[in-house]
């Protein structure tokens, strides 16, 4: 990951839309007959925890290693300016979910 809060918010949005379209599409593209099983809270809650180290990842890993470092300062300063750009990014969707269309 890099130190730039930009980057670690975008990569987290562009996770997150990639999910998204797994989620929307796949389903059009399996097998529309096809009964829920056992597999499918499995798959679900599979896809939740790598959804939490995703995330996890891109949002402490490099204020951890800062604050580790002893750049208690420039970690936290990193972790929210990331969390702020990603709430800017949800922000803007946000408005265009609501207000689009």
């Amino acid at each position: 990951m890099t130190k730039n809060p930009v980057w670690n918010a975008l990569a987290a949005s562009a996770y997150i839309i990639a999910v998204a379209l797994v989620m929307y599409y796949g389903p059009k593209l399996a097998n529309p007959e096809a009964e829920d099983t056992f597999l499918m809270p499995v798959a679900f809650l599979s896809l939740f925890v790598l959804s939490a180290a995703v995330m996890g990842y891109l949002f402490i890993f490099q204020p951890l290693q800062l604050y580790l470092e002893g750049q208690k300062q420039q970690a936290i300063r990193l972790f929210l300016s990331t969390v702020g750009v990603f709430a800017a990014i949800t922000a803007v969707i946000l408005v265009f979910v609501f207000f689009a269309a």
